[in-house]
């Protein structure tokens, strides 16, 4: 049985609650009108999730929130009240409740969120208890993990940490500077889930306008002219599966409405259409910024942001970690080796002096990059200094700015590494582009100014 603790000062809200879930056989409730009783009722008892109303005399809901988080009391509260106010309902997850619902609320959608509520509980009482010290042998999954190579404690300890969000079902809000491994993250978390059967789908919010995201999320239902096709959306092709969306804070206020309801009930609408259609997906989200911070105030959603934060993971960037550099320089090599048919043996010394010296701003997909790059002019055994582009050559040597450096146009230095990517790749734009990290137009705009200039 879970053990409820009902807040609310009208005797008639609570008598209706305690019924109604004493006959689901599923919780043990206990109730208080009385809100100054609850400090001391947390002080003496645990329960594994709490339904409180915010509007009280004496002690309102808010003032139970800041003194549960002042007490590093970890129980997930739901919000049940008759207000329906955005920013209240923000402020209530900022304090840390797992969810706000407006009075009436549906019996049975009431019965979904504290379900997900114990399930959020459960999940991260488990996740305080994690030992501090942990290797990648203690993860009961380790080949979901495997892609992602790290010595880092910290970097383990997250692994641990993802390792039980994936055992739920709850979404995941994933953040950290560009090429830490986002989506390779996203990918171990379904891996390591038991929707490891089904589609993993990843959606890049980036790079699609506002209209065409929607579509391509939601699906688009036949014109009633014709003129348009029906179009099924990703969260159809997700289906049973998981549904990574990179780059949330390029959606566009209307979508992150419209998510919020799709994670909240699990239905959704296409574009031009108005019928309630199901889903069954589990997000994953990220982003590269924090969009806590004042610059997303008002083009990012706060409500579709603090049910998302419920469940997040920071990646560290690859400077805060330099005792990786060596381990996943080699992991690229033997990568890259397979991928081109070399036997390239290692890096030499000094390039990988230079390599645990830079600051990488650009994280793992830099380093792949480098080391993809000096492969391409390989001959002997190992990778050197020499085979990087003069570009790439400057950027990790330190202080490379001052003294004996000898500057070149941007542009040739682009057109250059441009050019080394494409005989990587053998020619193969599609693969080259993916690696630059730029479409196939605009490579072969380089590619057409590299030729011009020849």
């Amino acid at each position: 049985m879970n053990k409820i603790l009902i807040v609310d000062d009208d005797v008639a809200v609570t008598n209706y609650f305690m019924v109604f879930l004493m006959q689901t056989e599923v919780f043990e409730p206990a109730v208080v009108n009385d809100s100054r009783e609850v400090e001391t009722i947390l002080d003496s008892e645990r329960f594994d999730v709490i339904m409180l109303d915010l509007d009280m005399p004496n002690v309102s809901g808010m003032d139970i929130l800041r003194i549960m988080q002042e007490k590093s009391i970890n129980i997930p509260v739901v919000i049940l009240t008759g207000v329906n106010d955005i920013e209240l309902a923000v402020k209530s997850m900022k304090l840390g409740a797992f969810d706000y619902l407006t009075k009436p609320v549906d019996d049975e959608y009431l019965l979904e969120v504290l379900d997900r509520a114990i399930e959020y509980g459960a999940m991260h009482d488990t996740i305080d208890k994690l030992p501090e010290m942990l290797s990648r042998e203690d993860l009961d999954n380790k080949a979901a993990f495997e892609r992602l190579p790290t010595q880092d404690p910290g970097v383990i300890r997250l692994f641990h940490q993802a390792e039980k969000m994936a055992k739920g079902d709850l979404s995941v809000f994933i953040w950290g500077e560009r090429g830490t491994g986002k989506e390779s993250l996203a990918r171990a978390i379904h891996n390591a889930s038991p929707r490891v059967d089904r589609p993993f789908i990843a959606l890049d919010s980036a790079s699609h306008s506002p209209e065409e995201f929607s579509e391509e999320l939601f699906g688009r239902a036949r014109d009633w002219s014709g003129r348009s096709e029906e179009m099924p959306g990703f969260l159809e092709t997700a289906s049973g599966g998981t549904l990574f969306i990179d780059n949330i804070e390029h959606m566009s206020l209307p979508v992150q409405v419209r998510l919020k309801r799709v994670i909240q009930t699990n239905e959704y609408y296409r574009d031009n259409s108005t019928e309630i259609l199901g889903c069954d997906v589990r997000f994953i989200v990220a982003s590269t910024h924090d969009l806590t911070s004042s610059k997303y105030r008002d083009s990012f959603s706060r409500d579709l942001l603090y049910h998302l934060m419920v469940n997040s993971i920071r990646i560290p960037p690859l400077r805060d970690r330099p005792d990786d550099i060596p381990l996943l320089a080699e992991y690229f090599l033997k990568m890259e080796n397979e991928r081109t048919g070399k036997e390239l043996v290692g890096i030499s010394d000094d390039l990988m002096d230079l390599l645990q010296k830079y600051s990488f701003p650009d994280n793992m997909q830099e380093l792949r990059n480098i080391i993809a790059g000096a492969i391409v002019s390989a001959e002997g055994e190992s990778i050197t200094p020499d085979l990087l582009s003069p570009y790439i050559r400057e950027r990790i040597t330190p202080g490379s700015m001052t003294g004996g450096f000898t500057p070149i146009k941007l542009q040739e230095a682009i057109i250059d590494f441009v050019t080394k990517t494409m005989e990587y790749c053998g020619g193969d734009m599609k693969d080259a582009a993916r690696l630059l990290g730029i479409s196939q137009d605009e490579l072969d705009q380089y590619i057409e100014q590299g030729n011009s200039s020849e």
